[in-house]
């Protein structure tokens, strides 16, 4: 049932491209042309939702496994809200005042860091002055070990597709190195460059394309296999 899904999917990304490939506007030079955004963010939803059947949560479903199978211990019931609630706190805490946005989605928390404090223009390498800032993320990591990290890049909109896709991977992969080089273990992550494929707004403005670029880190927490 799955491999059908995934083959479904897949062909209606097909479907999708063709037709913004065929709309003359689609590669217009010009930056405040509507098309082009237009043409963006349907092309984005279609890759995000094929990242999304394909590797996003197949994996973390797959890392939660092979965790729990390797003797990591699982959450059950309400203990998972109220593990998920302390490290809720400790993040805060410890990352107040540092530009991170930390956000509870259900049993998630979703971490999400502007490349304004963690990239120079272009680059994947990590601005020194961050890095404190990753310490105290991963000293929390390793206090709270009965989750799957989620570390995902994103670009804004404009520029190369494919060039957006590889940076915005150099980056999630700059972000996953560090903490494993501060003892997160490199088992429970997975990463992965959605480039401009999960847009969080498509206006050609400055704010817009700033939200945009960001990594973003997912704490999904250990589940007790039923």
């Amino acid at each position: 049932m799955k491999m059908q899904t995934n083959v479904l999917v897949v062909a209606m990304l097909g479907a999708m491209l063709a037709g913004c490939a065929t709309n003359p506007n689609s590669y217009s030079t010009n930056p405040d042309t509507r098309d082009r955004t237009r043409n963006g963010a349907l092309i984005g939803a279609a890759v995000g939702a094929v990242a999304g059947v394909l590797s996003g949560d197949d994996a973390v479903e797959r890392r939660q496994r092979a965790l729990v199978g390797a003797g990591v211990g699982a959450l059950a019931g309400g203990a998972i809200g109220s593990y998920q609630d302390r490290q809720e706190a400790a993040l805060r805490d410890r990352l107040q005042g540092t530009g991170v946005d930390v956000v509870r989605q259900g049993d998630n928390i979703v971490l999400s860091m502007p490349d304004a404090i963690t990239f120079g223009t272009a680059s994947s390498t990590l601005q020194p002055q961050f890095r404190p800032v990753l310490d105290n993320l991963a000293s929390t990591l390793n206090q709270y070990n009965q989750t799957v990290i989620n570390v995902a890049g994103h670009t804004d909109q404009r520029g190369d597709a494919n060039y957006n896709l590889n940076l915005s991977q150099q980056r999630a992969e700059s972000v996953a190195s560090y903490l494993s080089g501060r003892g997160v273990t490199r088992d429970r992550m997975v990463v992965t460059g959605r480039g401009e494929t999960q847009l969080l707004c498509v206006e050609n403005t400055e704010s817009c394309w700033s939200r945009n670029r960001r990594v973003e880190i997912t704490l999904v927490p250990l589940r007790a296999q039923g």
